[in-house]
C-alpha cells in the first residue's frame, strides 16, 4: 500500500481539443466507485491499461477539491476482477498525456454514456504553483470546486444527466474517437 499522498490539482472543461493532442500517449481507464448507494462515493477501483488499484480520495480540509488526501492500494488482475463484480457506479475514459508548456495535461475523453464530455486535469507539486497556474487557452471553465465534476459524482451518470451543469458554462459537446 502506498502511503497517503496529497494530490494538488485543477480541473477544467475544454472549449476545444488542443492541437496535436491525439499524438499524445494515451491509456484507457475504467473506474468503479463504491458503494453505489452513496451519492458521492470516494472509494474507487481502477483499471488503467494493464494495472489495477483501489483508491480512497477525499478533500484534505473542508470542501476544497483542489487538495485531496489519496490512499492507493495496488491490486492484482485477479483481485481487480473479483472486486469489479461489486455493484458500483462506473465510467470509462481515454486519458491523453498532453505536453503543455513543460507540464503534463491529463485530457480525459469520456466514453459510452458520458461521450461528449472532455476535461483536462493539471497536477502540481505545491499549493503556490496550483494557485498561480495560468489556465490554458483551450479551456472553457475551471470546475475544480464543482462537486458535479468529481469522479464519484460523474460515475453512473449519462451525458444528459450532467447537461444542466455543462450548460451553465456554455459547454459544447466534444466528440472524439481514436
Amino acid at each position: 500500500m502506498k502511503d497517503m499522498e496529497i494530490e494538488l490539482e485543477r480541473i477544467f472543461l475544454l472549449k476545444r481539443l488542443p492541437e496535436g493532442f491525439e499524438k499524445s500517449d494515451s491509456i484507457e481507464i475504467v473506474d468503479i466507485y463504491i458503494p453505489a448507494s452513496t451519492e458521492h462515493p470516494v472509494l474507487r477501483i481502477r483499471k488503467r491499461g494493464d494495472s489495477f488499484e483501489m483508491t480512497k480520495k477525499m478533500p484534505l480540509a473542508g470542501t476544497d477539491s483542489s487538495e485531496q488526501n489519496e490512499q492507493t492500494i495496488p491490486l492484482s488482475e485477479t483481485e481487480y476482477q473479483e472486486l469489479s463484480r461489486i455493484k458500483g457506479k462506473r465510467f470509462r475514459k481515454i486519458r491523453y498525456y498532453y505536453d503543455f508548456e513543460n507540464r503534463t495535461a491529463e485530457i480525459d475523453v469520456y466514453q459510452d454514456d458520458l461521450k461528449g464530455l472532455v476535461v483536462v486535469d493539471f497536477e502540481f507539486d505545491s499549493s503556490e504553483k496550483k494557485d498561480s497556474f495560468q489556465m490554458p487557452g483551450f479551456y472553457l471553465a475551471d470546475v475544480t470546486q464543482e462537486k458535479a465534476f468529481a469522479g464519484g459524482m460523474l460515475a453512473g451518470k449519462t451525458y444528459s444527466d450532467i447537461e444542466p451543469f455543462l450548460a451553465k458554462h456554455g459547454y459544447q459537446k466534444i466528440v472524439y474517437s481514436r
